[in-house]
């Protein structure tokens, strides 16, 4: 990540990730916004990922200039009351400093999602106080969006072949999000830097995915 993050700067508008890999792969020259995960404790190799802690605080948020602070929030699962206290935690403090929050709409190993689901979760955390949700693309998506009283982000999520993920991010934008928050879906890809060019189309020009499909295959050949 510390080679591709440099490469990958024009063609993004904000870098999200823990304390430690934006300090050790982002350089401070790099000026794109910074979405700072402040909560952690889980792995995949627990069967319940759903009980974290606030691991950043605001005042190494605020050193290291992150443009927002990003907390996992597991609603319905079994640790549910104490993600949110953790999103309430970190939402107060970036009050007291103007600092926004992002809660990400967390989805458990064996939860289904659906929209019903999404309405939810989307509202509870953005009735929280935060000024940004991250979340999943679903069925009835523009329900999705149109319940959430703050901007949406959608997340990448597993890793798809180029053509799926560029149609994934035209679909969730034509129906209401602002932005896509694409992990795997770049640096897995075995062409990164043009995948990221290919998207940042679809957000911000208002290319369809066919445009970007047919970009991405020009720009790589």
């Amino acid at each position: 990540l510390d080679l591709l993050l440099p490469q990958l700067a024009p063609y993004v508008d904000c870098f999200m990730g823990t304390r430690g890999a934006i300090r050790t792969c982002v350089s401070p020259e790099i000026s794109k916004g910074i979405a700072l995960r402040v909560s952690s404790g889980s792995s995949m190799l627990q069967a319940d990922l759903s009980h974290e802690v606030v691991a950043v605080d605001i005042e190494d948020a605020i050193r290291m200039n992150a443009d927002c602070m990003a907390v996992q929030t597991f609603i319905g699962a079994d640790g549910q009351l104490s993600s949110i206290d953790n999103l309430s935690q970190v939402i107060n403090a970036g009050f007291r400093y103007s600092i926004p929050t992002l809660g990400v709409c967390a989805v458990g190993k064996d939860m289904e999602r659906t929209g019903r689901f999404f309405k939810l979760a989307t509202r509870i955390i953005a009735e929280m106080g935060c000024q940004i949700v991250k979340t999943y693309d679903c069925e009835d998506f523009e329900e999705v969006v149109a319940a959430c009283p703050v901007p949406i982000v959608v997340a990448g999520g597993k890793k798809l072949a180029e053509r799926d993920a560029l149609h994934l991010a035209y679909d969730v934008i034509r129906k209401g999000a602002r932005g896509v928050d694409m992990g795997r879906n770049i640096f897995q890809s075995t062409h990164p830097l043009q995948m990221a060019e290919a998207v940042r189309m679809i957000v911000h020009e208002g290319a369809t995915d066919n445009e970007a499909w047919e970009f991405f295959e020009d720009a790589i050949h």
